[in-house]
């Protein structure tokens, strides 16, 4: 086997066209190798090249996935790779909702093998990790080189059809695949082993990990909703029209707080949507359909809720981060808080 073919996947920061203003660029191809390009080939030691690097926006990406893959797999086919390989993404929201999209679309339609890297709390992880590997990163570029150290072996592993190891020893994302093996103490004795290691405070480590479920409480029932302040928070992405606080279609990094004081309805042209995970056709004619100003405004009328909150707070839950959704949420509940709002309506699409 000569060297081995790749092509590289990469947005258009990595690729130095620009920031969030080239977001919108389609795919193209350049039949070199760009930014952590180099250091990925640098990485194989001779044993591969980056022969084509495909190109693409994130916020072209995620808002035209189906239009977006087909037209990245037609770029991707035609220099007939070994392998292809994507990102790494690290902490970067669409551009790892991208990543894992090509990866597994390259597998599944073209049979070629796909690899990726990012970080734990990129939603492109938990999206695509049990269908393509994803190499675990640091949570930004500055870990490009502990990221290239760990793609290459395994990427080097799928090419030449080598087993794979467990994610501990190949330093990938668990993909939930339990695999049977012999070992020369059975099930009882382990498990004992493991209790006596931990009434006497020692480490030990499960056989069989249990999934993370974060456990909110509710509050108590509002005591008199016809006198109590509603707040409206959503994540359909309800914004003035033409976005004016650039809230990404997906994988958002920020939310946006909009005076709704005297407004009855969100009326067309005048309201929209900036959510890229839903056809916008219907939010746009009518934004009330996902945040219900209207009838709030009616049952304020009549006296069936004490007010509505002249503020609403909006952002896209669309691949959107558990850290950045809690992260607004701290923020803007202290305003809720401080504002005397009393119950809050969470809308989503």
């Amino acid at each position: 086997m000569g060297k081995i073919r790749i092509v590289h996947y990469i947005n258009q920061f990595f690729a130095g066209i620009g920031g969030e203003e080239m977001a919108h660029i389609k795919p193209e191809v350049r039949e070199e190798k760009i930014g952590p390009g180099l250091a990925l080939e640098a990485g194989f030691k001779g044993e591969a090249e980056i022969v084509a690097t495909v190109i693409c926006g994130d916020s072209y990406f995620g808002e035209n996935m189906e239009e977006a893959k087909v037209e990245v797999l037609d770029l991707i086919k035609k220099y007939n790779p070994d392998l292809v390989i994507a990102g790494p993404a690290f902490n970067a929201g669409r551009y790892g909702v991208a990543a894992g999209g090509v990866a597994e679309a390259v597998q599944q339609e073209l049979g070629i093998p796909a690899i990726t890297g990012m970080y734990i709390e990129n939603p492109g992880a938990d999206m695509y990790k049990k269908s393509v590997y994803i190499v675990e990163t640091k949570n930004s570029a500055a870990g490009m080189k502990d990221a290239v150290d760990k793609i290459v072996p395994l990427a080097l592993k799928l090419v030449k059809g080598e087993e794979i190891g467990s994610p501990a020893e190949e330093h990938y994302h668990a993909r939930g695949i339990r695999k049977n093996y012999f070992t020369d103490k059975r099930g009882s004795a382990r498990a004992v082993d493991m209790l006596i290691k931990k009434l006497n405070n020692e480490p030990f480590e499960t056989e069989f990990p249990m999934p993370d479920f974060d456990k909110v409480d509710p509050n108590p029932a509002v005591k008199d909703i016809t006198k109590a302040k509603i707040a409206i928070v959503t994540s359909g992405g309800i914004v003035p029209h033409g976005n004016p606080d650039h809230i990404e279609s997906s994988s958002a990094q920020r939310y946006g707080k909009y005076d709704i004081e005297g407004v009855m309805d969100l009326v067309e042209g005048e309201w929209e949507t900036a959510h890229g995970g839903h056809d916008p056709i219907y939010a746009n004619q009518d934004a009330d359909r996902v945040i219900p100003v209207d009838v709030l405004r009616d049952l304020e009328k009549e006296g069936k809720i004490g007010s509505l909150h002249r503020y609403f707070y909006s952002t896209v839950g669309n691949g959107t981060a558990v850290s950045n959704s809690k992260k607004f949420a701290e923020e803007f509940s202290k305003e809720l808080v401080a504002d005397g709002v009393n119950a809050v309506i969470l809308t989503s699409t």
